[in-house]
């Protein structure tokens, strides 16, 4: 269990001690996100344009040019929403290596409610060329991942849960960037799923196994490009997929898994994630159980999606 902040401070000073082409870019959220104590360390490579999130992408995108290695880090619909034009020209179009890190996405927004709360960036970046989208699950494959994103030329959207989370992963997992996991193998039903809800869907795998019913949970941690080959591999052992995403059900996830499945192996499935909805403050619990995103909402949709398998 650690909290996810801290893992990616503690991991990006090691990058910016190792590598000093590494900057930070803040819009006055720094310490929110955990940079501010950066700053002292490297204080002409953790800069803060203040309330300013297009210039943020702007200078990003222009440090860039000249060889450096720019994050930029906001909450997430500051990130993405309200800097869409920047990211689709100035980083995407122009390919350049920036990288931006979108933090409190979905209902982690909590107590900041609906404004704050994003549940379609995935689907505004995901259909932007030239954009890799990944959102890690727990602090062991946030560390692991973030020297592979930094020596990854070109547009990264990183989907950063700050908060403390239970450990999926073990010091020994390899990550790669565009392979996704296999969590658990089971036969009768294929669950993808992303971010927080991979725990989610670790808890539904094993309520469904004393009921008898063997789930496979494949961690789809890069959405955009999504690992086709994993996709198709699985649903063919097991001919039904449910989808988990803290994510709006249109344009997240549940799309990309769908196209891939529609293209290459059409079988039933059927998704767990924000039904086309707005966000509302609330507490995690609340949340989860308000837009069913619960570990006993994916059990429930395994068993329907099981049944249409079987006709």
């Amino acid at each position: 269990m650690a909290e996810i902040r801290a893992v990616f401070v503690q991991k990006f000073k090691e990058m910016m001690m190792e590598d000093p082409k590494v900057v930070v870019v803040d819009a006055d959220l720094a310490k929110a996100s955990g940079t501010w104590s950066l700053r002292a360390e490297f204080p002409d490579r953790a800069l803060d344009v203040g309330v300013a999130e297009q210039n943020m992408v702007g200078v990003a995108a222009g440090l860039s040019s000249y060889g450096y290695k720019p994050f930029v880090t906001t909450f997430t619909p500051f990130a993405t929403r309200r800097v869409c034009d920047q990211i689709a020209v100035s980083c995407a179009y122009a390919r350049q290596n920036v990288k931006i890190v979108g933090t409190d996405p979905g209902i982690s927004a909590e107590l900041n409610g609906g404004t704050h709360m994003s549940m379609e960036d995935i689907g505004v970046l995901r259909s932007i060329p030239q954009i890799v989208i990944f959102e890690p699950t727990d602090g062991v494959q946030l560390a692991k991942a973030l020297p592979v994103i930094k020596d990854y030329y070109g547009v990264v959207y990183i989907r950063l849960f700050r908060k403390v989370i239970d450990d999926v992963f073990g010091e020994d997992y390899e990550f790669d960037l565009f392979k996704a996991d296999t969590v658990a193998e089971g036969s009768d039903v294929s669950i993808f799923a992303s971010g927080i809800m991979v725990q989610e869907s670790l808890k539904a795998v094993r309520m469904l196994k004393e009921e008898g019913i063997n789930a496979e949970l494949i961690n789809i941690h890069t959405i955009k490009p999504v690992d086709k080959e994993a996709i198709v591999k699985s649903v063919r052992k097991t001919g039904c997929a449910v989808s988990a995403e803290n994510h709006n059900v249109i344009g997240g996830l549940a799309s990309a898994v769908a196209e891939v499945l529609v293209a290459e192996c059409p079988v039933p499935m059927l998704s767990v994630g924000v039904q086309d909805a707005f966000g509302e403050v609330g507490k995690m619990p609340y949340l989860k159980k308000r837009y069913g995103l619960n570990a006993e909402d994916i059990v429930e949709k395994c068993k329907q999606v099981i049944k249409l398998k079987r006709g």
